[in-house]
């Protein structure tokens, strides 16, 4: 009686959690990224109950806009395939598990997305504190970690590597002392080995250490050491290593901001080629993945593998804006990183480009989803009829850029 007035007479949000710690199944680390606001969205969808960690202070309004994009049909028409695209628009060939509906058999498609989103039992904690974390797992079976610094900046070379790494280490031992029953690690490829023989690079390709690695890459290659060590000692989990993620989400980082640029008008394109694949799909896969008996494997999530100026171009398409006409030679990129790198240091800002993105724009880099799709006999979302969807939610989005 001692303990139960003690919740119920002191913090609610204790109350709360105390109860809720009987019912909860998943927790969700990086809730308010990219992946994690959509993968809420899916998870809830079917009827999952749902604990997402977040930074202190984080923006969770962002994670309710995303639910708002699902929910809202008028985006404006699809040039690609005359139609609206809701969460529950499959690709041909889809993985039959995932219907859009939730345990009780209704489809929660066209809920509120207040309504969804008040669902989702919020916990404020820095992925590196330890006894945090600790508490966050209390009631947790299943764990989707998707958090991670994603920073080109050569300022935050060494954070990028430490806290990637450290964050995932402290994940994996916690899983282990709790006895989880599954972990999806989300990695990249830039955690795959390169190719230099035309062909698409798989799972099989090993990552070798380089001089030209950047610090995302490191920590993403050094993350999975982390995971494969936890499945030496007997942890459940697998490893999904997406390509560009595509999808609205912040329109100020990450791919989001490709829209943005584009938007207000970018003049140049580069050379290169890498992998691009819609979030509703990494999703999809990761899911597909924690629910099927699958374990100590890694996969590649990737839909089509396109030159950046064909990418680009779709995109200002499905903007109504000019296309990118000049290409950015290897002369220009160079000079123009270093000039971004001196107007960085005399302003006190961060770098728009740096020695490390310029190089990715110019690279030519290919990757395989066959083992994905034998796996899960998944189908993935064509790159334009996902940028279509995408430039909807930008536009749709308060007439265009969130302040």
């Amino acid at each position: 009686m001692g303990i139960f007035a003690e919740f119920t007479t002191g913090d609610k949000s204790k109350f709360n959690r105390f109860c809720y710690i009987y019912i909860i199944m998943i927790l969700v680390t990086g809730g308010t990224g990219l992946v994690g606001s959509h993968l809420l969205w899916h998870l809830l969808q079917k009827g999952e109950k749902v604990r997402a960690i977040h930074r202190p202070g984080s923006d969770l309004e962002q994670v309710r806009q995303v639910f708002d994009y699902y929910n809202t049909t008028g985006h404006g028409s699809n040039k690609s395939g005359g139609r609206n695209l809701t969460g529950d628009d499959l690709p041909s060939g889809e993985m039959n598990a995932e219907s859009g509906k939730s345990e009780e058999g209704e489809g929660l498609n066209g809920s509120n997305p207040d309504e969804l989103f008040s669902r989702i039992d919020w916990f404020p904690a820095d992925i590196l504190d330890h006894p945090a974390l600790s508490e966050a797992l209390e009631g947790i079976s299943r764990v989707y970690h998707c958090v991670a610094i994603v920073s080109f900046d050569p300022s935050e070379r060494n954070k990028v590597i430490k806290d990637n790494i450290e964050s995932t280490a402290n994940i994996v031992n916690l899983c282990l002392d709790n006895n989880l029953e599954k972990l999806c690690h989300v990695s990249s490829v830039s955690a795959i080995g390169n190719r230099y023989d035309g062909e698409p690079a798989s799972e099989e390709d090993f990552w070798k250490p380089s001089k030209r690695r950047h610090a995302y890459s490191i920590s993403k290659f050094h993350s999975e050491m982390e995971v494969w060590r936890g499945i030496e000692e007997g942890l459940n989990a697998v490893i999904v290593n997406p390509s560009v993620i595509l999808g609205p989400g912040n329109w100020k980082r990450g791919s989001a901001a490709f829209f943005t640029r584009i938007q207000k008008g970018l003049k140049y394109y580069t050379g290169g080629m890498t992998g691009f694949v819609d979030v509703r799909d990494v999703c999809r896969c990761m899911i597909g993945l924690m629910e099927s008996d699958i374990s100590g494997e890694r996969f590649i999530i990737n839909s089509e593998n396109i030159y950046y100026r064909d990418l680009f171009n779709m995109i200002a398409d499905a903007l109504e804006k000019p296309r990118p006409s000049k290409y950015a030679s290897r002369q220009l990129v160079e000079a123009g990183w270093r000039l971004e790198w001196l107007r960085s240091r005399l302003t006190f800002s961060k770098p728009l480009l740096t020695r490390e993105t310029a190089r990715s724009g110019r690279s030519i880099s290919r990757f395989s989803n066959e083992k994905i799709r034998k796996a899960l006999g998944c189908g993935f979302f064509p790159v334009r009829e996902t940028i279509g969807w995408t430039a909807r939610g930008l536009i749709h989005n308060a007439g265009g850029i969130r302040q």
